[in-house]
Formats: structure tokens, C-alpha cells, sequence
């Protein structure tokens, strides 16, 4: 299943005031401040830059009429308001953008997020503009990248499987503008095609984490990511269970053989024209696409959410194909494994020793950690086939929800790279933090059969999202630079919509995926 349609995206150097949309989005901030004696309102609303034309149409009272109608100003609030004539759009929508930042523009991920929320809310509306507050000068990528992503992302709508008509269902908006200084400046112009290119990748990796997981298993799973990368000009090379077998992927194998539907590893590559700048990039993603967890089988209660765990391997898929089209010059080699791990009478055990790619042999001793075994062949073969840089991300582990929530990700590896995935993903609104990884968690990992156990030997939970990075270092070799993006949290929102993020599938790492092979290319 595929999301119904896309959002078109365009930039306009019209006054706001005469588009002919049927809405107008604005911003407005919050600003607190002794009660008003004459209205009776607690603070007052400030206008951001870029709705001037609009406030001078309502002849000044336009903050005053929003406060009436119980706007705060506060982050992704939407307030409606009815033009009556006084603008060409017959409805303006005031977004809140927080307090008013000093001498600056509000944050780019302020406006991703008061994009989405707007473009969301006016659901129904074909047609709708943007009046955000971007800045005049030329540094303003940023800013304007920020406001184009979360529009196009606050639009997503998930197909669905519905097989009646819902007469209150509102499509969603169909065509956004933004309106900028000059509409015809070739920067600006570039950041939209951009945005449309990143944000139909992360609209892709959401439709493929939010297919109902009977409709999307490894092999149908594998069929999708293929076809797709081929369409886009990449190398593409799939190994079926029979392959996988005679090549010594034991991770992969293992974890599939309990599932009729075989697993299977995916790999896509990219090369730059002109040969790039002779540094290399792996990408690898976690694809296990319905995880019972096994013969350790997890509790019933939100097993659901589990079609989400192939999150990482849709997200560098889906990174891949933006890669593809931005045309980046560095190399970069994609590996995403695929399994489903299901309990039955060909599953993998407990106290099974299984002997990976790189010839190393693990004692498992939990078959709920699944991830980690087809994680550290592809690591390993990435390895082999030779790389500079090695970013994973997957839905490791329930520990980094506890640890960091469901919108940060944790980030475990060689420490100059984890600094640079942090600051890449505070910038594009994806946000992740280092964590360490101790000697003493490999020690509690020792086995007395194999070269090193899945887990803590005590089944001791403590620690359990730096256990997965430990595991997963043992498959990285000495000359690689390489960095573990657990993703458990922020790649699947199980709450309300808000911002930019639908319920479901949120596409991330893929924004961040993308800067950081974009980095490389530029700073190798």
C-alpha cells in the first residue's frame, strides 16, 4: 500500500494578501505580559515577519481576533480564522511558533513543525500558502528547507486498507506555496527540489513501515526496495535463502528459518560521477519485518507495533533512493537484511551457537534479539567489501526508549563519527545523543561455548541498548569508521499526530541518512 498522493510544492513571490489559495498560513508568537484591562486577555500575540500584508488587511486587529479565539501562540497550536473579503483566501490559519526568538528567525525545526502542523490541520483545502517568517538574505536555506519538508511531510496520509468511504474524512492538501522574496532565485529554488526529493523518500520508508506486515515480508519486502532502486538508477543485488546459506550468512539465516517467507539481503549501490572523492559509505538497516520474538516470544500487548521493526532497513532504502537523485560525489553501498522472526518447529533456539560472516561464532541466548544476528552479517560484509564510513540504524532495542524517549535516538560507535551523527541530526531535526560502550558490558557478555553471547548472560536488562552496540562492534573491523543509530523510539509514533509526524511510521533516520552522506561527499 502507498500513500493516495503527494503534495505539490512551489515557491511564489506574490503578496499574500492577493494569492488566490483557500488558505493563508501565518505565524504568530507568544508573548506574555500583564493582563489587557480593556480586553480582559492575559499577554498579548505577536505577528511573525512575512504576515504584514495580511495584519494590515484587518486593519490592525488581527492578533486582537486570534486572542479572542483562544490562540496562545504556543508550538503547532492552529487557529482558523474566517477572511470575510478582507484578503483573496477565504480562510487564514494562525500557527504558533513559541515566544519570539531574539534577532533571529525561529529555528528551523520550529518551522518544520508549525509547517506540518498547519499543513495538517487544513486538511480539505486544495490549495495553501505559507507566509512564514524567513529571512531576506541568502542564508536562509535552512529556514526555507525546514518550512518545505514539513509541509510536504504534514500532508502524508497513509492509504489505509478502509474498504468503505468516511464522508468526514478531509483529503489531504494537494498543493502548498510558499511565499518567499524572489521566487526565482535558483537557491531557493534548488532547497525545493530538495525538500521534494528527501521528503518523498521519507513519505516512501512510512508507507513501507505502515504496510500491514502479511502484505509486506521479506521477499515481497526485498521485490519492493529492488524495483524501486533499479527505477532509480542504482546497482541492486539480492540474495535469496539459498544464497544466503552457501555465503555464510548464519545471522540471517538463523533468524529467518522460522518464517515460510525466507529471508533475504539487499544490497544497492551508488556511484558518483567523475568517481566522487574516494571516500566510501556503507549505509546498513535493520529489515526484520514482523518480530514475534521468537521462541522467546514477546508479550501479546502491542505486538502490532512490531511491523514497524524493518524501520531502519525502509529508511536507508528510501535514503538511498534520494541519494540517487541528489547525485552526491562520494561512493555509497547500501545493505539492508531481511528476515521474520516467528516461533515454530524450524526456529532458532536458545543455546543455538550460530556462526556469522565474519567466521565468528555467538551463543544465543535469546531469540528476541534477533536484530543484532542479520545486523552483524550485513556489518560484516559491508566491512568486506570495503567502506570508510559505516552508519547503522535499526529498532534495536526497547532499552533506548527508556533511556531517551521516543524522539531521540541513541548513537554508539567510534566517537569522532558519533559526534558527527549528533550535530547532523540536531540539524535536520533528528536528534540523537552518544552513548558509550563499556568494557564491562562485553564482559557480562562472555560465553562459555562461543566467542560471545547475544546478551548479558544473566539476562540482565541493565545497560540493554549498549549491549546491542557492543554486539554489534564485535562486526566492524579495526580500519572503519562506524556509528549504531538505534532508532527504537522515533521511528514509529504511536500517539496523536503532531508537527510534522503522522501516527505510524515517521521516516526517520532517512533526513539524517542523507545529510550525512551529503557531508561526507563535501568534507570527507
Amino acid at each position: 500500500m502507498t500513500s493516495p498522493r503527494t503534495t505539490n510544492l512551489s515557491l511564489v513571490d506574490t503578496d499574500p494578501a492577493e494569492l488566490a489559495v483557500d488558505a493563508i498560513v501565518i505565524g504568530v508568537h507568544s508573548q506574555t505580559g500583564e493582563q489587557d484591562a480593556t480586553s480582559g486577555l492575559a499577554g498579548t500575540l505577536l505577528l511573525a515577519s512575512g504576515a504584514e500584508s495580511i495584519a494590515a488587511a484587518f486593519d490592525g486587529k488581527l492578533t486582537e481576533t486570534l486572542a479572542l479565539l483562544g490562540a496562545t501562540g504556543g508550538p503547532g497550536e492552529v487557529i482558523k480564522l474566517a477572511t470575510l473579503g478582507t484578503v483573496t483566501a477565504p480562510l487564514v490559519a494562525a500557527v504558533g511558533l513559541g515566544p519570539e526568538p531574539s534577532g533571529a528567525a525561529p529555528a528551523p525545526e520550529v518551522l518544520r513543525r508549525a509547517a506540518g502542523a498547519a499543513i495538517r490541520a487544513l486538511a480539505g483545502a486544495s490549495r495553501v500558502a505559507l507566509a512564514m517568517p524567513l529571512p531576506d538574505d541568502t542564508d536562509a536555506s535552512a529556514e526555507l528547507r525546514a518550512v518545505a519538508e514539513g509541509a510536504l511531510l504534514g500532508g502524508y496520509r497513509f492509504a489505509g486498507y478502509k474498504t468503505r468511504p468516511q464522508p468526514t474524512r478531509r483529503e489531504p492538501v494537494t498543493e502548498v506555496l510558499i511565499a518567499v522574496p524572489d521566487a526565482g532565485d535558483a537557491g531557493a529554488q534548488a532547497e525545493v527540489t530538495r525538500a521534494q526529493v528527501v521528503a518523498g523518500a521519507v513519505r516512501l520508508t512510512r508507507d513501507w513501515v505502515n504496510t500491514a506486515p502479511n502484505e509486506l515480508r521479506p521477499p515481497s519486502f526485498a521485490d519492493a526496495v529492488a524495483a524501486a532502486a533499479r527505477d532509480a538508477g542504482l546497482g541492486v543485488e539480492v540474495l535469496d535463502e539459498a544464497e544466503l546459506a552457501a555465503g555464510g550468512y548464519g545471522g540471517i539465516v538463523a533468524v529467518g528459518q522460522g518464517s515460510e517467507a525466507p529471508p533475504r539481503l539487499v544490497k544497492l549501490t551508488y556511484t558518483p560521477q567523475d568517481g566522487g572523492n574516494g571516500k566510501r559509505v556503507a549505509l546498513v538497516g535493520k529489515g526484520i519485518t514482523f518480530d514475534t520474538g521468537g521462541i522467546s516470544i514477546k508479550p501479546a500487548q502491542g505486538m502490532w507495533e512490531m511491523k514497524s521493526d524493518m524501520g531502519g532497513a525502509a529508511a536507508v532504502g528510501a535514503a538511498m533512493l534520494a541519494i540517487a537523485a541528489l547525485k552526491p560525489a562520494v561512493a555509497v553501498s547500501a545493505y539492508l537484511p531481511m528476515a521474520e522472526n516467528m516461533p515454530s518447529g524450524t526456529s532458532y533456539r536458545p543455546g543455538d551457537v550460530i556462526t556469522m560472516y565474519n567466521g565468528k561464532r555467538v551463543e544465543v541466548l535469546n531469540t528476541d534479539a534477533e536484530g543484532r544476528m542479520i545486523l552483524g552479517d550485513a556489518m560484516a560484509r559491508a566491512c568486506e567489501d570495503g567502506t570508510d564510513y559505516l552508519f547503522e540504524t535499526s529498532t534495536l532495542t526497547g532499552g533506548q526508549v527508556v533511556a531517551l524517549g521516543k524522539r531521540v535516538a541513541g548513537v554508539m560507535g567510534t566517537p569522532e563519527l558519533c559526534e558527527r551523527v549528533q550535530a547532523v541530526g540536531d540539524a535536520v531535526g533528528e536528534p540523537a545523543w552518544p552513548m558509550p560502550l563499556p568494557d564491562d558490558v562485553r564482559k557480562g557478555m562472555e560465553s562459555d561455548v562461543a566467542d560471545i553471547s547475544q546478551v548479558n548472560a544473566g539476562m540482565d536488562r541493565a545497560g540493554h541498548m549498549l549491549q546491542g552496540g557492543v554486539f554489534l562492534r564485535e562486526f566492524v573491523t579495526d580500519d572503519v569508521a562506524w556509528a549504531h543509530i538505534d532508532i527504537a523510539g522515533p521511528s514509529y509514533h504511536s500517539g496523536e499526530p503532531t508537527g510534522y509526524w503522522t501516527k505510524g511510521g515517521t521516516g526517520v533516520p532517512v533526513r539524517m541518512l542523507v545529510q550525512l552522506v551529503e557531508d561526507v561527499a563535501a568534507n570527507g
